[in-house]
């Protein structure tokens, strides 16, 4: 069971690399960026669940954090911008890639891809984690604990992919700003709370020592800076990328 994860990520990167190269025979094109992108994420999941990276994570909570912040910010930005979603729609059948349409435009999926939904997903689940016994829980239930790191992987991509609105298109049409905006607010979240857990030394009846913890939070507080700094240099990139596009096919003024 300690691999079941290592072997689920090869067939999820094996079947993204395999619809990409069916893409490029048929004369369709895809970015080898992409690919490469894709597997960069992969293998920083690969690093994030290795059976050592999980026994020291179990033990040492800044492993934890070193492995929340892989699993959670990392591999989730490196696959959103990947564009998984527009290749999984070229790859499928047509009637099979209207019904994906449909439920990326259903309102469940709406509501959870919007910046400030994805910013509560993520950032609420790192406090409910750290702030409750839930932590304590997790150590003990290799359920729940798979649940959790499940629950981050989600919860980051679907935060990336709010914030950058592409390469894969997104149900909302919100301003530049505004994103921005969400950003910088992740961003204070993420340094209240690394500043919490070494204030007041949270999660509390783990086992953890108290130099341990504010080590762990100190990663939080750097890490997530890291993390959503390429988030941010990401957003610029594909901003500036869209407005030289959308130049080029302007038509000429006479």
């Amino acid at each position: 069971m300690a691999w079941l994860p290592l072997g689920l990520l090869c067939l999820v990167t094996l079947g993204y690399l395999g619809a990409a190269g069916r893409q490029q025979r048929h004369g369709n094109g895809w970015s080898g960026w992409r690919c490469a992108l894709f597997v960069l994420g992969s293998l920083l999941l690969a690093v994030a669940v290795a059976p050592p990276v999980m026994a020291w994570a179990h033990h040492d909570l800044s492993g934890h954090m070193a492995q929340h912040l892989l699993i959670g910010m990392l591999a989730p930005l490196a696959w959103a911008l990947a564009a998984p979603v527009t290749l999984t729609l070229r790859s499928l059948p047509t009637a099979a890639a209207r019904r994906l349409v449909g439920v990326l435009r259903s309102l469940p999926l709406r509501i959870v891809s919007h910046p400030i939904a994805a910013l509560l997903l993520n950032v609420g689940g790192m406090a409910l984690l750290y702030f409750t016994p839930l932590y304590a829980a997790s150590r003990h239930s290799g359920l729940l604990h798979g649940w959790v790191h499940l629950h981050f992987l989600a919860a980051g991509y679907l935060f990336c992919w709010s914030i950058l609105a592409g390469p894969d298109a997104s149900p909302h049409r919100l301003g530049l700003r505004f994103r921005l905006g969400v950003l910088f607010v992740s961003m204070a979240a993420h340094a209240l709370l690394g500043k919490l857990m070494y204030g007041y030394l949270w999660p509390r009846g783990a086992g953890h020592s108290a130099a341990e913890i504010q080590a762990a939070a100190q990663l939080m507080y750097y890490g997530g800076d890291l993390a959503e700094l390429l988030l941010a240099v990401a957003l610029m990139a594909l901003t500036s990328a869209a407005r030289r596009e959308s130049l080029l096919t302007f038509p000429p003024l006479r």
